[in-house]
Formats: structure tokens, sequence, C-alpha cells
């Protein structure tokens, strides 16, 4: 697969998730913040709360599901990207903050199926 077809493939899944969260009551903030310590795909508000997205895309489930593929090394990163936003933008930096997974794949009908892991990791904890 030629660089840029990834490139477009994960536009057009963040353009997927963004729909589903949108459909289930959550308000884009900001997508794909990027600073010198990570990206954070889609940052989002579910009511009180604000919501650090990491999409994850896979043609096929064959191998390895799409969510697990957030490891710690990866949590770590979008946890410091986190931080730096919310530093940078005093509106947020008091309220609740939770991180989520949004993890979507071809099923066998070639249509997308949506997994969404709400609170899927917290800083200094091990998850997924």
């Amino acid at each position: 697969m030629v660089r840029r077809d990834a490139k477009a493939v994960g536009t057009q899944a963040e353009l997927a998730a963004l729909a589903f969260l949108k459909r289930n009551g959550m308000r884009c903030i900001r997508r794909n913040f990027h600073s010198r310590l990570g990206e954070i795909d889609l940052v989002m508000q579910d009511e009180d709360c604000l919501v650090f997205v990491e999409v994850r895309y896979r043609s096929s489930e064959r191998f390895t599901r799409a969510s697990v593929t957030v490891d710690r090394r990866k949590q770590r990163k979008i946890i410091r990207a986190a931080a730096l936003f919310l530093t940078r933008d005093s509106r947020y930096s008091r309220g609740a903050v939770r991180f989520d997974v949004v993890a979507i794949h071809k099923g066998e009908d070639h249509e997308d199926e949506v997994e969404w892991i709400r609170d899927a990791f917290r800083p200094g904890e091990q998850s997924l």
C-alpha cells in the first residue's frame, strides 16, 4: 500500500469515528491535535467530560484486533499530548478527562464495524 493511501484510509477512519461519536451525543472540540509530544486524533466533549480519542483501523481482525494496538508506549504519548493540550487551553484544564479508543475494522459483510472503548486507559495504569 502506498503511504498516501494509508493516510487516506486513516483520514476516512477518523471521519467515521467522528460521525459515530457525534451520533452518540459527543461534540467535536478538535481534530488532529499535533505536538512534539504526540498526536491526538479527536478531542471530544461528552457532557462535562473532555475525551481524548485514539482511532485505530484494521482492514481485518484476522491477526489482531485494532483496539489492542494501543500499547503502553502509545498510551504514554497520548497522555503527554493531552497534558499539553490542557495547558494550552485553560477552558478545559479543570474538568474531568477521559481517554477512549475507537477501533474500526471491516466485518465479514465488508461493512465497517465500530468498537468504542470508553475510558480505555488512565495515566499510571496498564490497560488494554
